[in-house]
This record gives structure tokens, sequence and C-alpha cells, in this order.
């Protein structure tokens, strides 16, 4: 018997991505994309049943068994309400869309439809951090005082074939951005220690780079009974890195993307228990698509719902407030 027929929305680099993964478990895949190049380039790669250049044509043309959402923000409400009441579960990208309006607007249609939604926030499934989550809930160094979270990579390495000022990233109209497309930090900050109790810091553009989009986020959360976080994110820096430090009563767990590392110290000279991982990026992806298909078959979103991603853009609302007007701001509802 044939396998699940899903539909990609946008064949940029995350929808190929998609694509790949859920051919290679065994699906029929079609592809969306308004770019005739792009369309070529998923079909250069995976064998589709169909591609289109609208939504209009692909679901006139099929009924699917499921629809991932891989296209830039900006369009994300309005192809995920397409898609839900076509009645297909949905695997949307993060972020849900570039403000808490459009969120909250979706969240509505998802409860009027009742089809399944699992969010992209890919580093829910990533082993180290599955273990650093262990860790914290055992108190392996104790209550956290301090946890600092760091991303920096330059946007031009990002996708070495294509100019980055026409990456959707470099636009701010299209929901790109520091704050928005690494809002994976936020939303692991989140699933470590809950919703904070405010927010304050800056949200700017302050490299020269050719964006129109934010660049550069410093934010310190505060929280009613837990740790001080602070977080940096920005699109300039070489060489890239990416890790997070915990810092207890006890010690420090700190976890690094490159190596892929986890380690605990707790004395006063650099002692690190250190534990390396052979898990690879796409891991995490492969294992969003299992849990995808698992849930078109009728199990529950487990690791990331559309919940998750909405009290995401609560945060980021918040952020920009206590951004734009200098202030600490608290997190609302």
């Amino acid at each position: 018997m044939d396998g699940k027929h899903i539909l990609i929305v946008g064949s940029g680099s995350v929808g190929k991505r998609h694509a790949r993964n859920l051919a290679a478990l065994g699906c029929r895949i079609s592809g969306m994309d308004p770019r005739a190049d792009r369309r070529e380039e998923m079909a250069s790669e995976v064998k589709l049943v169909a591609a289109f250049a609208s939504e209009q044509e692909a679901y006139a043309a099929a009924k699917y068994d499921g629809v991932v959402i891989a296209s830039p923000p900006h369009v994300h409400v309005r192809q995920t309400v397409q898609a839900l009441e076509a009645g297909c579960p949905v695997l949307l990208e993060k972020p849900v869309c570039p403000d808490l309006k459009g969120a909250r607007a979706l969240q509505e249609a998802a409860k009027r439809t009742k089809a399944p939604l699992l969010m992209g926030y890919t580093w829910r499934w990533w082993p180290p951090l599955a273990d650093v989550r262990r860790l914290l809930d055992e108190k392996a160094v104790g209550a956290i005082h301090h946890v600092q979270f760091h991303m920096s990579a330059h946007l031009a390495d990002w996708h070495p074939w294509e100019r980055y000022q026409d990456f959707f990233m470099a636009q701010r109209e299209q929901g790109g951005g520091a704050l928005l497309d690494e809002s994976h930090w936020i939303d692991l900050m989140l699933w470590l220690f809950g919703m904070p109790k405010e927010v304050s810091g800056k949200i700017d553009k302050i490299s020269t780079l050719e964006i129109t989009s934010d660049d550069n986020v410093d934010l310190l959360f505060t929280y009613e009974d837990g740790p001080r976080v602070t977080m940096h994110l920005d699109l300039y820096g070489r060489p890239h890195e990416k890790f997070i430090r915990f810092v207890g009563a006890d010690g420090t767990i700190f976890w690094s993307a490159d190596p892929n590392q986890l380690s605990v110290g707790r004395t006063a000279a650099a002692e690190w228990d250190k534990t390396a991982y052979r898990c690879e990026r796409n891991d995490m992806f492969v294992a969003v698509a299992k849990e995808f298909l698992a849930a078109i078959d009728g199990a529950p979103v487990k690791t990331c719902n559309l919940d998750d991603g909405v009290n995401v853009l609560r945060v980021i609302e918040a952020a920009r407030a206590a951004s734009s007007e200098n202030r600490a701001a608290a997190i609302g509802d």
C-alpha cells in the first residue's frame, strides 16, 4: 500500500529537508511554492507526486494525509488555516507567525477544526537537551540561579547558495530576524523553566548586514521563583556559537552545539565531566517527522503543540514592548 500523501507548502531549505525525511519514511510527497526554481529544486531531490504554484491548485488536485507549512512566517496563519479547514493534520515550522494577534487567530481556527497541529521547535527533540532537562529535574547542580542562552551565527553563512539579502530572514516584512527565527531559544527557556514574570532588554539592527530585520537581541528574564535568565541572539557572529550555561548552587551544566557536548562541573577548577554525542542535526527533524506521522494516525501531539508556539509569541510581544519603551515588561496573557 502506498504511504501517506504529504503536501509540503514552501520548497525552501527547511521544506526540502522535511520532504527528504518524510519520503525516506515512506511518504508520497507533493510540493507547493510560487517560485518555479524552488519547485524544480525540490523535484530534483525528492520524487514528487505533483508540484503546484499555489495552494488553490494543490488542494483542488488531491486530498492529503498531512500538510507541512515551511513557508516564511508572514503567510503561516493563512496557509495553516487553509490546511486545517481541509481537514489535514499540520506540521507548522516555527515561529507560529510574526505577532501574537495572528497566533491567537490560528488558535481559534485550530479549536474549531480540531485537526492535530505539531509545532516545529526542533531543539526539543535534541538528545543532549533532553538530558539537560533530566539533569535539571534531578537538581544535579542544585537550585539554578542563572542561565545564559547564546546564539551567534553570521547570516551570510546560513544559505551559501543564495544571497543573504534575498533570504526571508533578511526581510522584516516576511517575519525574518534574530528574535523570530531564533525563538527556538525562547521556546527552550519555556520548556525548561516555564513562563517568566517579566522581560527587559533591546532588540536592534546594529551590524552592517544589508537587512531590514533585527540582527541583535539581548534580553533579561526574571522569574517569580526561578533563575535569572540572560539571552543573546545575533546574526553577525563568526565563528558560529550555540550554547546554554546553567549555573546552580552546587555547580554548572554547560551544553554546546559545537562540539556536540554536555559538561557538568562541580569544583572551583575547570574539571568537567563531559559527555560527547554522535547525533546529527537532521536527527531531530527525523524525530519531528515521526511524531507528525504518529499524530496523523491518531496519537496525541506530545512534544510541542500550538499552545507552546503561542506562548513564545507572548514572550516576544513583551520583549518588543520592553525594547521599544525602555522598561521591564510583564509577560501578558
